[in-house]
């Protein structure tokens, strides 16, 4: 046993002791209002005679009780007014409540928080989270109304990250008013039949208010500060939209279908091409490029399924074939679709000009509410000599009609990584450059070793650690310098990917003369508005997660609450999917090892190799793995991480599981289809089980079975 371990049991057993102490003596009995007038005048000659050591033993009695949680503390304070008066009793009582509720609330932390967050490490982190922001309000209000047990608040927030100080002084706070009625009620001990009328209904009522004042008045604030900021506007007095949606990319055309459907008169203003950067320079092109080129690596790998041949690849047909897939898919998102389902499309550069007008081009548009989804751009990175060697980026990729004889690529995300890949497979030689010591940095090392075995056996020269220097031009040659822990090298090539990362699209929408700017950053909170209460935003401009899927959802969120204010949806970003579509792709959904242990959370790990699932030998492709982390001694699933051909598709079940809270027992208990991917879930599931299978339990199994069947050789 560990010396934490000892330490909280003996503690455990001191307090039952103590409690069991009390009520064997009698204690229950003492704390009777019979009792207390049997023996009041006895005790208050007592204290008269000895008037600091009757404080010190009421004091200590006091703490002890509230302590240990024990009932009677109200007749306590009503003893302690009548017997020190009601400035005296008042102050004791007060100071007394407050060290033995901080004696309480750290016993339920030493005792139980860690293997609370191991339990419920999710819902904890959001009440953290909550205590961070409004804590003292939410404590205040349930030391203030006396319909909460004390007890209860002591337990409770002793499980939460609340510091001890902010503990003691808001209760010593919240805890007067309650205690300055009961101690002067208490100066009428002598003549109280019964405690229960001390506070009268409209007393009670006075309680309950004041208790939802500071819960209340945080929100009301803000809300105030928000309407502040219209002052200085004027209002129309009439409106051509219910909506305007800036952007018609994923996240402006959910908003915009969400608002026809509802049957609002929205606008929707798009300055380039509909369906945004996932449409044309994004997803779609992306994923039909990756297709053609692991189309192309399976021919050239012919021999692994029992045929011969070869197969040509000629990249223009292939940049046709990427047009081809955009154009096919564009209608989805086309000005015509949109109007038919009542949404104005609207072709322009939009001007926010005051918080309910949009100008685009010549006309000037009055609307109620506002969303901003004006996307992401990729970020370019300042380097000495980059302009002259004219770099593509995940926009103008798209413009290529030659394959470069040598793409480097700076940056090894999700881009870098899945266009590396794809344009190796397709001929060219490819040199990926990061600056970190792994290719994806948010992921686990085992991920990104994976990722990075994948890319180099395909012909990818992948350098980690590099720190770059300068771009160059020598003899008609681009060249760039960089640097590898401490190391000079040069590098030659044809063309440049830059897969640095994206950033927010924010200039020239009048989002600075509003004010809705900090630091470069648009402000928002949890229901996506900004710091004006009509003016949303939403996807890859709102963030954090530039994501398709993330900024559908976020599209949903903005215009149900532009629409309406009876009920603000929030933005969850607990649980976001994510994928690089590389071959094998990598997935994931919640935790991953790095996140877990940075926050300090208590995991298991089951992890499964693909080796051996018979879809993946049949299909060539038995390499990656499924790796689960569960809380400690838990199936609950705090997080997914899958390497595999099909990883991304593998994925939806375990995010399905974790949204509604189902564990590994019922993943196991699943019948999947065989013989697919979705069985290496199951399978996984089914190695926790065998893990977490008792051992006696084995053991009384293989005696029943022995001698089930009269065979002790089994």
């Amino acid at each position: 046993m560990s010396k934490h371990a000892f330490l909280r049991l003996a503690l455990i057993l001191a307090l039952c002791a103590l409690v069991a102490a009390f009520f064997a003596l009698g204690g229950s009995e003492w704390l009777s209002l019979e009792r207390i007038h049997a023996h009041l005048g006895q005790w208050r000659s007592a204290v008269e005679a000895h008037y600091f050591a009757g404080v010190a033993i009421y004091f200590a009695l006091y703490v002890l009780a509230t302590a240990l949680s024990l009932p009677g503390a109200t007749l306590l304070t009503l003893l302690g007014g009548a017997l020190f008066g009601l400035t005296a009793g008042t102050l004791i009582i007060s100071f007394a409540s407050t060290l033995g509720a901080t004696l309480a609330f750290l016993s339920a932390r030493y005792l139980l928080r860690d293997s609370v967050e191991r339990r419920f490490a999710k819902t904890m982190s959001t009440v953290n989270a909550g205590i961070s922001q409004e804590g003292k309000s939410y404590l205040f209000g349930l030391r203030l109304a006396p319909l909460f047990p004390f007890f209860v608040v002591n337990l409770v927030m002793g499980l939460t990250r609340m510091r001890v100080s902010t503990y003691a002084w808001v209760s010593q706070l919240g805890m007067l008013p309650a205690t300055l009625v009961y101690v002067n009620a208490g100066e009428q001990l002598g003549t109280l039949q019964s405690i229960s009328g001390i506070l009268s209904p409209l007393m009670l009522a006075s309680f309950i208010l004041l208790a939802i004042l500071p819960l209340t008045s945080s929100a009301l604030l803000r809300r105030y500060r928000r309407q502040a900021r219209l002052r200085h506007w004027t209002k129309p007095k009439r409106f051509d939209t219910n909506l305007v949606v800036i952007g018609g990319g994923a996240a402006g055309l959910v908003a915009s279908y969400i608002a026809a459907a509802a049957g609002a008169r929205v606008a929707l203003i798009e300055a380039r091409e509909m369906g945004g950067d996932c449409l044309n320079t994004g997803c779609i092109p992306s994923k039909a490029l990756i297709r053609s080129a692991r189309l192309a690596h399976e021919a050239r790998h012919a021999a692994d399924y029992g045929l011969s041949g070869s197969l040509q690849a000629p990249f223009s047909e292939v940049m046709a074939r990427v047009k081809r897939v955009i154009a096919r898919v564009a209608p989805h998102d086309s000005i015509e679709r949109y109007t038919a389902l009542g949404v104005e499309c609207i072709q322009g550069k939009a001007q926010i000009i005051s918080p309910w007008q949009v100008k685009v081009g010549e006309r000037t548009l009055n609307t109620r509410a506002i969303i901003i989804a004006t996307g992401a751009a990729p970020a370019i990175p300042s380097i000495p000599g980059l302009d002259a060697c004219e770099p593509l980026t995940s926009e103008t990729l798209w413009s290529l009609s030659t394959l470069p004889g040598h793409l480097l690529v700076i940056g090894g995300g999700a881009i870098g990584c899945e266009m590396s890949q794809a344009f190796a497979r397709l001929g060219s030689r490819v040199t990926l450059l990061e600056a970190g010591a792994q290719l994806l940095p948010r992921d686990d090392i085992d991920t990104a070793s994976s990722i990075s075995a994948a890319l180099q056996a395909d012909g990818v020269n992948v350098v980690c650690h590099a720190t770059l220097h300068q771009f160059s031009q020598a003899n008609g040659h681009k060249q760039l310098s960089y640097s590898q822990q401490g190391q000079a090298h040069t590098v030659a090539f044809d063309q440049v990917l830059l897969a640095t990362g994206r950033k927010a699209r924010l200039s020239g929408f009048g989002l600075e003369q509003l004010g809705l700017l900090e630091d470069g950053k648009l402000i928002l909170d949890d229901t996506l508005a900004t710091r004006m209460p009509h003016i949303f935003a939403c996807g890859d401009v709102a963030g954090p997660y530039q994501f398709t899927h993330m900024a559908a959802q976020q599209g949903w969120i903005a215009a149900t609450n532009a629409l309406q204010s009876l009920r603000r949806f929030k933005s969850d970003h607990s649980l976001v999917p994510m994928a690089v579509f590389t071959s094998p792709e990598a997935a994931r959904i919640g935790l991953n090892e790095n996140e877990a242990q940075a926050q300090g959370i208590a995991y298991e790990t089951t992890r499964l190799d693909l080796a051996e699932l018979d879809r993946a030998i049949a299909d060539e492709a038995n390499h990656g793995f499924i790796k689960v982390l569960t809380a400690k001694g838990s199936d609950r699933i705090l997080g997914v991480s899958i390497v595999a051909e099909h990883a991304a598709d593998m994925l939806a079940e375990w995010t399905l599981a974790m949204k509604h809270g189902l564990g590994l027992k019922k993943v196991l208990a699943t019948v999947h289809g065989y013989p697919t991917w979705m069985e290496g879930n199951k399978a996984v599931a089914g190695l926790w089980q065998q893990a977490h299978t008792p051992a006696w339990a084995l053991r009384l199994a293989r005696w029943f079975l022995r001698r089930a069947c009269h065979n002790p050789q089994l």
